[in-house]
């Protein structure tokens, strides 16, 4: 396949902005050829980045076109990183002048869809990826000689004030030099804008006067337009200097705390009034001391609190309850912020040790308790700002671990009184049990990555809300005014943010429309009132000229949707989370937005029911690499059968299976031999495992790391969750190191790997021998073990994971994939040339297989199927990287979106 068309489309969620380059890179590259701009035959003809910014709402458009100058058909990839904030709300790809449109659909349906168009063998493999505040849009479209490709994605996004500014983000790596480069952003606010300020990573001080940058009233601008020689990072050089961050901040004159815009029948009100003391602040820190803690974690967080307690006023209130095994207040109440307790807090931080398990549910309580008793005791706190801050790298093991039952302990005992905010350290956090406590206790998430500025994450969380203006701040509107109202509580609000609230206007509200906000202030209480002067509004748009008329409109569609997602996050109850479901997706789809519930959709021209790939929005805790979606255009490429063709039947190959860190190893009978290969990916990543579309039967696994997984250091990978089912009966099977999950429409029978159990049901007979192995037996098929890896519970660096192993494997179909189902049925290998390797012990050959020649190793793996404690070695011929020439296709072609 190729002269396949390649789509890579990859998306996820949350703040920052970014935006990103173009590349040029054959699959096939011999030696480089560089004429200026044309690399191995490709030249970037443009790319330019558009921003348009009217009343704080972002419409960004990405456009490219490049040329393929070679002899051959090339690879061309538009790669492009967008903010997790943003929405995606068009995408248009034109390969020598036939376009290819984006359609946005309910996720479900698409999904349905894109599984019909796999079974005819039109597409192979699927990617995401996300970073902190970014995710990957990755587009890769083989074109014939002379052809030219065109690209133009849209996105939008509501900005927000973050410490004072505005901040746009566009990253920027095109990797090669391009004919003509360009951002522009365009920037009008009604409130007239107070400074403008723009910077590049790439550029050096002298070179920053490139960049154009000015404002003046309402309107400021931004222009960056490298010529060629700018762009090259040395004077023969055809590699780009672009490469990294272009940050635009701004912020708007804040005169007047009243700025109420009415477009039609939709308005927008934002809130940042300036002026206002701070407001003394009664601050708790709730602290996981346990030991999954150690190690950088920990320090990481002593840096983050020693920097935080030199920056807490005087005149504040604060304390640290430490949660392990056990529960440690450091005062029995709240203290002043003098400098004898601040420096009597410093060596508690210094000192205070790791303790065992995580008694969250303790913690936490004790925490809101020493806040709600102070504020009875006395009165001099009763006026200041309550904020519990909680961190922690893991799941409750002791005290109370129901997490719904924890929820309902917390909510119970804050009672609307004060904002929790939950702060969830590492990979290894359950961030969506975190993210809905934080919602139903107005306060919010964060997650803090594992890296070598954690220290410096915690702390920046710390600066937002260190210094909060105004609790309990409402926005009242007539009731017969307006409709659909967004948001209009906020429980705190913090110097250098803004609130922005967001409706639509009845017939009567048009009449006259006036809005009320209220607050409790430092010492006073804030009442304002806003009216509209629709005059004066309607001069203003017009004065905009090119302005995106609806933006208002979309901006209220853009916060329901969040909110709606929100509440959804927190919801309680099916029927709850269906209707907010339903409500969410209806806008998604009117206002094509690419939301968590809905898909893009890439259509062949006039045939919209064909698609070529899919692109969606997965949730915030995926963190894994692109997914490769790989197309074939009928006006490119001939018709070629389906990537996976059956395979004749013979002698089973009994298929050992896939253990550790993860190793797959074939047995291969008629040669007494055995074939093994690592898979190295990330965290979080899922790979299709067994695929039989005949039977219906399906497994999957997503992977695992180590506690200390860090991206430089320590890249040891596992199993931590399999999802094995039978797609025809709607047998559904969810299996960790911590429970086994019978899904019967989503619902069913949880056991832990104590039980002994055995169970039957559609087919399938499910056995749970304690604590260490399962067995799933399908009639007439194959038996599929599961092995329990138990490390020791204290263990500082990995974690408990799961080995899959197959018997019986011939009974599966001819058809059956995947990374170990293409296995299942013989398949012939050589091995010749046996020769010293590096280490004395482990040989290297040469292995003929699928007509690949392959250089192997010999060496040895686990098997545990029969003894799960210590297993049994077996040698097999090692296939390095990921197994490239054995499996079909490449590894990447096997990561799909989700366990299910």
């Amino acid at each position: 396949m190729e002269r396949q068309m390649l789509l890579c489309l990859c998306l996820l969620s949350l703040p920052g902005l970014i935006a990103s380059g173009l590349t040029g890179q054959p699959r096939n590259i011999g030696k480089r050829q560089t004429q200026g701009t044309i690399v191995n035959g490709i030249e970037i003809e443009n790319m330019k980045v558009n921003c348009r910014v009217t009343s704080r709402f972002a419409n960004y458009v990405i456009t490219s076109q490049a040329v393929n100058h070679g002899s051959t058909a090339q690879e061309i990839v538009f790669d492009v990183e967008i903010p997790k904030t943003a929405y995606i709300s068009n995408f248009l790809i034109t390969v020598d002048g036939v376009p290819y449109p984006g359609n946005i659909k309910d996720k479900v349906i698409a999904w349905k869809q894109y599984r019909k168009a796999v079974v005819r063998g039109e597409t192979a493999g699927l990617v995401r990826a996300s970073g902190r505040k970014m995710e990957k849009f990755n587009i890769a479209v083989n074109i014939g000689a002379g052809s030219k490709v065109s690209f133009e994605l849209t996105y939008e996004e509501l900005l927000k004030r973050h410490l004072g500014k505005y901040e746009i983000v566009i990253k920027v790596k095109p990797k090669q030099l391009v004919r003509q480069f360009e951002i522009e952003a365009d920037i009008f606010e009604p409130q007239e804008i107070s400074m403008l300020d723009a910077q590049a990573s790439f550029l050096s001080g002298d070179m920053t006067q490139f960049i154009e940058k000015s404002f003046s009233g309402k309107r400021g601008r931004v222009y960056f337009n490298p010529t060629i020689d700018q762009q090259q990072a040395c004077p023969t050089c055809t590699k780009s200097l672009l490469d990294g961050d272009f940050k635009i901040k701004y912020d708007v004159k804040r005169d007047t705390v009243c700025d109420l815009q009415v477009v039609n029948k939709y308005f927008a009100q934002f809130f940042a009034p300036k002026n206002l003391r701070n407001m003394v602040k009664n601050v708790v820190f709730v602290i996981d001391i346990s030991g999954s803690m150690a190690g950088q974690k920990i320090k990481q967080t002593r840096q983050a609190l020693l920097k935080i307690l030199d920056d807490i006023k005087p005149d504040d209130y604060f304390n640290f309850i430490l949660f392990g095994g056990h529960v440690k207040a450091w005062k029995n109440s709240l203290i002043q912020a003098t400098d004898a307790n601040l420096q009597e807090a410093r060596k508690f931080v210094e000192t205070f040790s790791l303790a065992g398990a995580t008694n969250l549910n303790g913690g936490l309580l004790e925490g809101i308790k020493i806040l709600n008793e102070a504020h009875e005791v006395d009165p001099r706190l009763k006026n200041n700002a309550p904020i519990v801050i909680m961190l922690t790298d893991g799941e409750p093991t002791v005290g109370e671990t129901n997490l719904a039952q924890i929820r309902m302990n917390i909510k119970n005992a804050i009672r609307g009184k004060f904002p929790l905010y939950n702060l969830g350290f590492g990979e290894n956090v359950d961030f969506k049990f975190l993210e809905a406590m934080s919602l139903e206790n107005n306060g919010a998430a964060r997650r803090i990555y594992t890296d070598n500025d954690a220290a410096e994450q915690l702390k920046g969380f710390y600066e937002e809300v260190a210094n909060p203006l105004l609790t309990d701040v409402e926005f009242q509107y007539p009731k017969d005014s307006i409709q659909a109202l967004t948001e209009n509580r906020v429980k705190q609000f913090y110097e250098g943010s803004e609130i922005v609230v967001a409706g639509q206007l009845t017939d009567r509200g048009k009449e006259g429309f006036k809005s009320q906000v209220t607050g409790r202030g430092a010492g006073q209480d804030l009442v304002t009132t806003c009216s509209v002067d629709e005059e004066k509004m309607e001069k203003t748009l017009r004065e905009r000229g090119h302005m995106f008329e609806q933006h208002i409109e979309r901006l209220w569609a853009y916060l329901t949707i969040q909110q709606l997602l929100e509440k959804r996050t927190k919801a309680n109850s099916e029927k709850e989370v269906n209707d907010l479901s339903a409500k969410a997706l209806e806008l998604s789809l009117k206002y094509k937005f690419v939301t968590p519930l809905t898909s893009m959709i890439i259509t062949k021209p006039g045939d919209p029911d064909d698609q070529l790939a899919i692109a969606d929005k997965p949730g915030e805790e995926v963190q894994s690499r692109p997914r490769r979606i790989m197309v074939l255009p009928a006006q490119h490429v001939p018709p070629t059968p389906p990537r996976v063709p059956p395979r004749p039947q013979g002698p089973p190959a009994h298929v050992t299976g896939v253990d550790g860190d993860p190793h797959f190893i074939i047995q291969v009978p008629e040669k007494n031999d055995a074939i093994c290969f690592n898979i190295n990916e990330e965290p979080g990543v899922v790979l299709s495992l067994i695929q039989d579309p005949d039977t219906g039967i399906t497994v999957n696994g997503q992977l695992i790391g180590d506690k200390n997984y860090n991206n430089g250091k320590n890249k040891s990978t596992y199993f931590g969750r399999l999802g094995i089912m039978n797609q025809k009966t709607g047998f559904t099977l969810e299996v960790t190191p911590q429970n086994i999950t019978l899904r019967s429409s989503m619902k069913g029978p949880v056991f832990s790997w104590l039980d002994k159990v055995t169970l039957r049901q559609e087919g399938v007979t499910v056995t749970i021998i304690p604590t260490r192995k399962l067995l799933v037996s399908m009639d007439d098929g194959a038996t599929l073990v599961v092995i329990l890896h138990h490390v020791w519970k204290k263990h500082p660096v990995h974690q408990d994971f799961l080995g899959l192993y197959a018997a019986d494997s011939h009974q599966m179909s001819p058809r059956t994939h995947g990374l170990l189902g293409q296995f299942f049925h013989s398949f012939d290998f050589e091995v010749f040339d046996v020769r010293p390797g590096s280490d004395p012990k482990k040989p290297d050959a040469t292995m003929l297989v699928k007509n690949h020649r392959l250089m192997v190793t010999r060496g040895s793996q686990k098997d545990y199927r029969k003894d799960p404690w210590l297993g049994n070695d077996v040698s097999c011929w090692f296939v390095h990287n990921n197994g490239d020439g054995l499996i079909d296709g490449i590894h990447t072609d096997y990561i799909i979106p989700s366990i299910f």
